[in-house]
C-alpha cells in the first residue's frame, strides 16, 4: 500500500499519509521514538536528536485503510545546531512505498508575524493499548497520532532563534519527570500550506501548552554547500530572500507591485480583500483550540450530463484532443483544483448540507492567503436575491458589495462608485452560492445571463436543481463541474469520538459513540443503521449529533438506532434539530468578553429565534438585516407605532417646554401653565404624529428603510452629495412651512378659546414671522446634513452593529442641528423682543429659556420626528427596540442577542447582515414558531404568499433543506442567500448544503 497516496505531483499542505513515526535502535540505550514527515519520493524530514546514534531507523507511514506500514531508513544529512535531519527512504519492492512522482513537492515559508499553525505527530501521551492485537493476555501499546493546532509568533525565543508553538495542553501529565510531548520531536510544523519550522523541544518551565520548533529562516546560517544539499533532498529554496513570508495576506512586495491601475482601484481592492479575509476568518474561528480536525469533505468530477465539453473546459485549439481534468480532491486542494481549470468558470454540486458552502468559505480564504498584487478578489455572493429578469448581473453584483462594504459606495468614476469601478477592471472574482436559491422560474434566466459573460467565477448548487436547468437551458459554457462526495462511517468516526467525552473501562480509551458507530459498520442495512448512515452522509447532522451529544446529561448517541423513537431518516433530522437549540444555549460562556453575557433560558431563546426565522419566512429570504425586523407587520401598524413615538417625543418637549416660559414669562400661575402645557402637548403630539405616521407610510411606501451608507462631517463632502443641497433645502422649506401654518392655527383657533391663551404668540407678525422661522429653518437643517454627508470611509467595518451605530450618530447629530438652527435664532428674536414680556424677565434671560425650549422642541420634534420617518435606524427603534420586545417577539437587547446567537454558532455573519448558519434550521424554527406567530399580513412588502414561499422542506426526494424559491402569483419575486454555514467543530458549527 501507497503511504502517500497517489496524488498527482505539485505542492499542497499537511497530507497525513506522508506523515511519519520514527523509531530507532541505538548503540546504547534505549531507542528513540519521533516525528517526521515524507518531504520528497525519497526523503523524510525530521529532528537531529530523534536519530542521533541511531543504529538502524524504522519509518513507520499510515496506510488508506488505517493501517501502518514500515519502510527502512537512513540519515543521509543532519544538522545538530539547528536540529534538522534528513533520512533517505529504502527502495524495498517487497514492502511497497510511493514512488517520487506521487509525492507533491513541499512549499517552505518564513513567518514576519504571528500565524495560525499546526502540526501532526506522534507525542508520548498518545500511548494506547491496542485493544485489536491477537495477545489478549499482554497486548502491546502503540502511539497514535495527534494533530496540534494553535498560533506561533516570530518574537519568543529570540536568543535561541526557535519557534515558540501555542497549542492546546494534554489534558493530564501523569510523569512529571517526562514530557507529554516526548515524541513529537521531528513533526514538520505547519502555516497555510507551507513547512515554517520542525519540532525541536519542549522547555517543561514554559508549561504543557508550548514547545518550541526549529524555524526554517534560521537554517540559512548554515555554509553554502549545507544549504544547496538541502536544496536537493528536501527542495529547500537556494537563498532566504526566495522564502514565502507569511501571513500571505499583506502590503504587496516590492517585487510584485500592483499593475498601472488608479490609485483608487489598487486602494480599494487591497482594502475589499483584507475585509473580506477578516469577515469570513472570524467566521472560522468559532472553533475551539481543542476540537478535533474538521470534517473531511471529498469531491470529484461528477458523473452527471452536465457540464460542457473538455475541449472547451480546457480552451484547447481546434482540432485537438482534450483530455478529462483530475478533479478529485479535499477541502484543502479546492483553490488548486479551481486554478487547474484554464477557463476559471467551476461548478460545486451538492445537497442540502453536503458543505458547498463551507467550501466556498475555504476557497475564498485560501485564495485571499495566496494572492497577489492585481488578482481578483473572491467576494462570496448568496445567489437567492437576485432577479434576471430586472436586474443585470452587474449591477446586482454592485448593489450586494454595497450592502455588505459600504465604502465602496464611495463615489468613483463617471458618476459610479468603487463598487462599479471594481467590476469594470475585473478585480472581483464572484462566488456564488446557491444558485438553487434563485426563485423558481428564473434560473434559466439567470443561466443566460452567466452565459453572456465569460468571467471566472466558482458557482454552487444542488444537483437536482442544475440537472434539470441544464436539460432546458444547455450547460455553463467553459465551466468544469464537481460534485461534493457523501460522507461514509470512516470520514465522521474519529470526528465523533474525538469530540465526546472519553469513557475508560480498564485502560481502553473509547466515547458512547462506539456501539453505534460499530453498527453502522457491521450492520450497515440494519433498519436504525440504514437511517442514521443516511442522516450522516452531510456533514450538517453529524455536526448537529455531535453538538447535541457532547456530555448532555440524559442523551445517549445509542437512542438514535432506536427505529421505535425514530422511524424514518427524517424523524432523525427533526429530532437533531429540535435539539440543537437547547444544546447550543447552556450558560457556559463561549468567547471573550462573554463571561458577563446574560444567561438566557433555551424556551425564551428558541422563541425568539422562531420569531426571527418567521420573519425571514415572511420576507422569503435568508438574510437577517437589523432594518428590516419587524416590517412583516401591517404597514398601517408600522405608521401608527412611528407616529405614536413621533407624537410622544414632540408632545412631551412641547408640553414640558410651555411649564417654564408660561411661569416666567406670564402673570399665570402654576394651573394655568400646567392647563396650557397639556393642551399644546396633546395637539401639538396630535399633528406631529398624524404628519410624521403619513409620512412615513408614503416614504417607505411598505418596504422597510435602507440604511444610510454616509457619515457626517465638516470635511470630506462630495459633489454628489453636495448637489442635494438645494432640493433638500426647498423640500425642508414647504415642509417647514406647512407645518408651522398647522400649529399656529392650533395655538389661535383651539388653544386660544379653551381659556389658555398666555399672550405670547406675537400677533400678527408672529403669525408671519413663525412659519417663515421654521420654514427656512427646516430648509436650513435639511441642506446643510446633504452639505456634511459624505461616504463611509475606505477604513470602516461594515458589520451589522457598527452599520446601525454609524446611523444613530447621524440621528442624533441631525437633533442637534435641529436645536441650534432653530434655537438660536429663537433666543435672539425673543431675546430682543420688546413688549409686555420685557417687563417680567430681562432680555438675556428670556432670550435664553426661548432658545432652549424652542431648540429641544426642534430637536424632538423635527430631529427625531425626522429619523423616526425618514431613516433605517427610526425604524428599528420604533419597532425592534420597543414594540417587538414589548410584544415579548424579542428581547430588549436585540443586537447582544443577535451577537449572542452568532458567537453560539446559531447565526453567521455575512457582512452588514446576519443568515442562519444553515437554512434548514431555519426553516425547522419557521415551523416550530408558526403557531405562535400567526401571520396574517396585508400590506406588508416583500411578504411571499404561504402557498408559494419557497423556504418549505419538500417532502419527495433527498434529505435536503427545501430551498427552492417560488414565484409569487403577482409575478413578482423576493430572492433569498444562500443560508450557508461554518460545520466545522464547535457548538453548533453546522455543515452547508
Amino acid at each position: 500500500m501507497s503511504p502517500a497516496g497517489g496524488r498527482a505531483a505539485g505542492p499542497d499542505g499537511l497530507d497525513a499519509g506522508r506523515v511519519v513515526q520514527v523509531l530507532t535502535t541505538r548503540r546504547a540505550g534505549p531507542g528513540r521514538r519521533g516525528s517526521g514527515y515524507q518531504v520528497s519520493g525519497h526523503a523524510v524530514l525530521t529532528a537531529a536528536h530523534v536519530v542521533s546514534d541511531a543504529v538502524s531507523v524504522r519509518l513507520r507511514f499510515f496506510t488508506e485503510d488505517g493501517g501502518t506500514t514500515e519502510l527502512s531508513g537512513e540519515p543521509v544529512w543532519a544538522d545538530a545546531a539547528m536540529d534538522i535531519a534528513v533520512l533517505r527512504i529504502a527502495r524495498d519492492a517487497s514492502a511497497g512505498g510511493p514512488g517520487a512522482a506521487e509525492v507533491r513537492p513541499v512549499r517552505f515559508a518564513a513567518i514576519t508575524q504571528p500565524v495560525e499553525c499546526e502540526a501532526l505527530g506522534f507525542p508520548r501521551f498518545r500511548l494506547r493499548l491496542d485493544s485489536a492485537s491477537a495477545d489478549r493476555a499482554d497486548p502491546p501499546w502503540y502511539r497514535d497520532s495527534h494533530h496540534a493546532r494553535g498560533t506561533t509568533t516570530p518574537l519568543s525565543y529570540l536568543r535561541a532563534g526557535s519557534l515558540e508553538i501555542s497549542v492546546a495542553p494534554p489534558e493530564y501529565d501523569p510523569e512529571p519527570d517526562r514530557s507529554p510531548w516526548e515524541g513529537m520531536s521531528g513533526a514538520a510544523v505547519w502555516s497555510g500550506g507551507y513547512v515554517i519550522g520542525v519540532v525541536s523541544e519542549h522547555h517543561r518551565f514554559d508549561g504543557l501548552g508550548r514547545f518550541a520548533a526549529s524555524q526554517v529562516k534560521r537554517w540559512y546560517r548554515l555554509a553554502p554547500d549545507r544549504i544547496s544539499a538541502l536544496h536537493d533532498l528536501i527542495g529547500l529554496p537556494a537563498d532566504a530572500d526566495r522564502l514565502t513570508q507569511l501571513p500571505l495576506l499583506s502590503p504587496p512586495r516590492p517585487e510584485t507591485p500592483e499593475p498601472d491601475d488608479a490609485p483608487e482601484v489598487q486602494e480599494a481592492a487591497g482594502k475589499l480583500a483584507r475585509e473580506v479575509y477578516e469577515q469570513w476568518r472570524r467566521e472560522g474561528r468559532w472553533q475551539p483550540v481543542g476540537d478535533p480536525s474538521p470534517l473531511a469533505v471529498r469531491f470529484g468530477c461528477t458523473e452527471r450530463n452536465v457540464f460542457d465539453h473538455w475541449a472547451n473546459i480546457r480552451r484547447a485549439p481546434f482540432g485537438t484532443v482534450a483530455e478529462p481534468l483530475p478533479l478529485d480532491g479535499r477541502l484543502d486542494r479546492i483553490v488548486e483544483v479551481y486554478e487547474s481549470v484554464p477557463s476559471r468558470r467551476l461548478v460545486v454540486l451538492g445537497e442540502a448540507g453536503s458543505g458547498k458552502t463551507v467550501l466556498t468559505l475555504r476557497f475564498v480564504l485560501d485564495r485571499l492567503r495566496a494572492r497577489a498584487a492585481g488578482d481578483r478578489v473572491p467576494v462570496i455572493f448568496g445567489l437567492g436575491s437576485w432577479d434576471p429578469v430586472t436586474t443585470s448581473l452587474d449591477d446586482w453584483l454592485c448593489g450586494q458589495l454595497v450592502r455588505d462594504y459600504p465604502f465602496l459606495d464611495a463615489p468613483a468614476g463617471q458618476r459610479g462608485n468603487l463598487a462599479g469601478l471594481l467590476l469594470d477592471e475585473d478585480r472581483i472574482l464572484p462566488v456564488l452560492d446557491g444558485f438553487d436559491e434563485i426563485a423558481s422560474g428564473l434560473h434559466g434566466a439567470a443561466l443566460r445571463a452567466l452565459n453572456r459573460t465569460t468571467m471566472p467565477l466558482l458557482l454552487t448548487t444542488r444537483p437536482a436543481e442544475y440537472s434539470r436547468v441544464v436539460e432546458g437551458n444547455g450547460v455553463l459554457t467553459e465551466a468544469a463541474v464537481i460534485e461534493l462526495a457523501d460522507l461514509t462511517v470512516d470520514d465522521y468516526a474519529d470526528y465523533l469520538h474525538r469530540g465526546s467525552r472519553p469513557v475508560r473501562d480498564g485502560g481502553e480509551d473509547s466515547t458512547a459513540w462506539k456501539p453505534v458507530l460499530a453498527r453502522l459498520r457491521e450492520e450497515p442495512d440494519g433498519p436504525g443503521a440504514a437511517n442514521l448512515a443516511q442522516v450522516f452522509a452531510t456533514p450538517l447532522m453529524v455536526a448537529l449529533a455531535r453538538t447535541v451529544y457532547r456530555g448532555t446529561p440524559g442523551r445517549r448517541p445509542s437512542d438514535l438506532l432506536d427505529v421505535r423513537k425514530f422511524a424514518s431518516p427524517e424523524a432523525l433530522q427533526e429530532h437533531l434539530l429540535a435539539a440543537f437549540i437547547p444544546a447550543v444555549y447552556d450558560p457556559t460562556p463561549t468567547g471573550r468578553g462573554t463571561s458577563r453575557r446574560r444567561r438566557r433560558h433555551p424556551e425564551r431563546a428558541q422563541r425568539w429565534l422562531g420569531y426571527l426565522a418567521a420573519h425571514l419566512h415572511e420576507l422569503d429570504t435568508r438574510d437577517l438585516a437589523w432594518w428590516e425586523l419587524g416590517t412583516t407587520m401591517r404597514l398601517s401598524s408600522r405608521m401608527l407605532v412611528v407616529g405614536f413615538l413621533a407624537a410622544l417625543a414632540f408632545g412631551v418637549t412641547t408640553g414640558i417646554g410651555n411649564l417654564p416660559v408660561d411661569l416666567l414669562a406670564t402673570e399665570h400661575g402654576l394651573g394655568f401653565a400646567l392647563g396650557r402645557g397639556l393642551a399644546v402637548g396633546l395637539l401639538h403630539g396630535l399633528l406631529a404624529g398624524l404628519v410624521f405616521g403619513f409620512v412615513y407610510g408614503f416614504v417607505s411606501g411598505g418596504a422597510p428603510r435602507e440604511p444610510s451608507r454616509v457619515r457626517l462631517q465638516i470635511f470630506g463632502g462630495t459633489r454628489q452629495t453636495r448637489d442635494k443641497f438645494l432640493p433638500r433645502s426647498l423640500l425642508g422649506l414647504g415642509f417647514g412651512l406647512l407645518f408651522a401654518l398647522v400649529l399656529v392655527f392650533l395655538d389661535r383657533c383651539l388653544v386660544a378659546p379653551l381659556g389658555f391663551d398666555d399672550g405670547l404668540d406675537g400677533g400678527l407678525l408672529g403669525a408671519i414671522l413663525f412659519p417663515l422661522e421654521l420654514g427656512l429653518g427646516a430648509g436650513l437643517v435639511l441642506g446643510i446634513m446633504a452639505w456634511l454627508e459624505a461616504p463611509i470611509e475606505i477604513g470602516s467595518a461594515v458589520s451589522a452593529s457598527e452599520l446601525l451605530s454609524t446611523n444613530r450618530k447621524n440621528v442624533v447629530f441631525h437633533m442637534l442641528v435641529w436645536m441650534l438652527v432653530i434655537g438660536i435664532p429663537a433666543g435672539l428674536g425673543f431675546g430682543l423682543l420688546s413688549g409686555p414680556v420685557g417687563v417680567l424677565m430681562p432680555g438675556p434671560v428670556r432670550g435664553l429659556l426661548a432658545g432652549l425650549v424652542f431648540g429641544i422642541e426642534a430637536a424632538f420634534g423635527g430631529g427625531l420626528g425626522y429619523g423616526l420617518s425618514f431613516t433605517a435606524w427610526g425604524q428599528w427603534v420604533a419597532l425592534s427596540r420597543m414594540w417587538l420586545p414589548l410584544t415579548g417577539r424579542l428581547p430588549w437587547a436585540v443586537i447582544a442577542f443577535l451577537d449572542d446567537a452568532h458567537r453560539r454558532g446559531v447565526l453567521r455573519q455575512a457582512g452588514a447582515v446576519y443568515q442562519f448558519r444553515h437554512a434548514r434550521l431555519q426553516d425547522h424554527l419557521t415551523q416550530v414558531s408558526q403557531p405562535h406567530h400567526a401571520f396574517r399580513r396585508s400590506g406588508s412588502s416583500g411578504r411571499a404568499d404561504p402557498e408559494h414561499t419557497g423556504n418549505r422542506p419538500r417532502p419527495e426526494g433527498r434529505l435536503d433543506s427545501g430551498n427552492t424559491r417560488h414565484s409569487r402569483p403577482d409575478g413578482t419575486h423576493s430572492g433569498t442567500t444562500h443560508g450557508g454555514a461554518n460545520w466545522l467543530p464547535g457548538a453548533g458549527r453546522e455543515g452547508q448544503g
